[in-house]
């Protein structure tokens, strides 16, 4: 196993250790008290669950409608993008082979669409197809089609319109999807938790980011648990959660530490490990996501994302470095009598491994930032290869059903999630070290002046998609390159 670092933390945990804080718009965190508080006092409320809604008979029928409205977030009525009047969306369940149909409309004065981040499914016509367009007032009917062989996991949606992406996820626009095991893994309960952050001005409106923040990736000064401020969470000793943790920050990196619980991870996006393992932290960059099982030990510990150095904006528009504060999202109580102790998690299915594989092409995806050429007239230039995104031009074109091997180049100070639509990625080599077990993600980090090396399987479906960073501000400057597998 690699050691854990800034360049590798995706692949598992370490460990780490920090104070903690959350700043912004009039919330002050105090854990002198042994609990967090604002300064309206102690917080005290529950974890909520998002609304589900799952798939019977193998089809899940959802209208989701797109607007916005007053809705309440850390306790404060605020005006804030949602969809069906909740940050974050309903959470919508199905399983492998099933078809999910989703009537998006549209309630915002902007054009949007939608994407289901992770899902192996088609990207043309009605599918997770990112070059429609769904204008303000209308609607688009969409179809996905899942595979019988879909892995299963946590995935998740939010609106893909080139240019507007980064201000509807970080206005509140994303839900979790999740993918049933076919054999259910044991566990007391299961809990969905959708990462978010905001900022707020003094009329309780979203802040709009400035050209700095764009350039380094915005980072919201609250940060939320399916919208609540470090709600609680309780369990007895002995009992064994699932969490389902989604980072749907547009920028902001997850390193995420529960100390006095045992973390088991079964995966991260859709790959799943053979068997779990241990961990005492996981790093999540903006669009991954985990699958936790936490056992329960007696005592209170508080979830908390520690600070993580993405890298430094250099000497463009005098930025500096890019380090998120140490912060607390959540309380977890363990009291009461003990449980039965739960039986070893089962082995899974061993994940496919491409590293003996023919590779029919081999590429390279240069990532790089500076100044002029922007999206809209920023003076941010974000490019990959040199170019920056041309909704008219096919980037890469690949060969259905053939296995590549992608080296992915960061020339900048930044680090860049690279995250490919359709097909997942094997991550082969990382910070110039093979990795030594079959690592499988849709969002894979690229540290600032690093290099990484994955492959991919352009199987099942042919069509024309885009691949991206997901720091959402430098994705809409245009980094982002669109691919053809025929």
């Amino acid at each position: 196993m690699i050691d854990i670092s800034r360049r590798n933390a995706l692949i598992l945990g370490g460990v780490g250790i920090g104070g903690v804080a959350i700043g912004g718009t009039g919330f002050v965190v105090n854990l002198q008290s042994g609990r967090p508080q604002t300064s309206e006092g102690s917080l005290g409320v529950a974890l909520v669950q998002p609304t589900e809604l799952r798939s019977s008979n193998g089809v899940l029928t959802v209208a989701l409608e797109s607007s916005s409205q007053q809705v309440s977030i850390a306790g404060r009525d605020v005006r804030a993008l949602s969809y069906n009047g909740g940050v974050p969306g309903p959470t919508l369940r199905v399983r492998a082979g099933d078809i999910l149909n989703v009537s998006l409309r549209n309630g915002l004065t902007d054009p949007s669409n939608l994407h289901v981040h992770g899902l192996h499914v088609s990207p043309e016509n009605n599918s997770d197809n990112m070059f429609v367009t769904v204008d303000a007032g209308d609607s688009f009917d969409y179809r996905y089609e899942l595979p019988t062989n879909h892995p299963p996991g946590v995935y998740w949606y939010h609106p893909h319109h080139h240019g507007l992406v980064a201000d509807q996820v970080f206005g509140g626009l994303y839900g979790a999807i999740i993918v049933e095991d076919a054999e259910e893994i044991p566990a007391t309960r299961e809990r969905v938790l959708v990462i978010s952050d905001m900022t707020f001005d003094s009329s309780g409106t979203i802040s709009a980011a400035t050209e700095m923040e764009k350039m380094s990736g915005r980072e919201g000064e609250l940060v939320l648990v399916n919208g609540q401020l470090v709600p609680d969470l309780s369990a007895s000793p002995g009992e064994r959660e699932r969490w389902r943790v989604i980072n749907a920050c547009t920028s902001r990196y997850l390193r995420l530490r529960l100390d006095g619980q045992q973390l088991t991870l079964l995966g991260i996006d859709s790959g799943r490990f053979e068997s779990a393992r241990d961990v005492d932290e996981v790093v999540l960059a903006p669009g991954n996501r985990a699958d936790l099982l936490v056992t329960a030990r007696a005592g209170t510990s508080t979830l908390r994302a520690l600070r993580y150095d993405r890298g430094a904006s250099g000497g463009m528009m005098g930025g500096g470095t890019t380090s998120s504060a140490d912060v607390v999202l959540a309380t977890f109580a363990v009291a009461g009598a003990d449980t039965d102790e739960f039986t070893a998690v089962p082995d899974q299915l061993a994940p496919r491994d491409l590293r003996s594989a023919a590779v029919t092409a081999r590429r390279e995806l240069v990532f790089a930032m500076g100044m002029g050429g922007g999206m809209g007239g920023s003076m941010m230039s974000a490019t990959i290869n040199d170019r920056t995104f041309d909704a008219t031009h096919v980037d890469t074109t690949v060969q259905f059903g053939s296995v590549e091997e992608w080296t992915l180049t960061n020339t900048s100070t930044l680090d860049h999630p690279l995250h490919l639509h359709v097909w997942p990625m094997q991550i082969i080599e990382q910070d110039r070290q093979s990795v030594e077990s079959a690592i499988w993600q849709d969002v894979v980090n690229i540290p600032a002046r690093s290099m990484v090396r994955v492959r991919i399987a352009f199987d099942d479906f042919s069509g024309r998609t885009v691949y991206h960073c997901h720091i959402l501000d430098h994705e809409d400057a245009g980094m982002m390159g669109i691919i053809t597998a025929r």
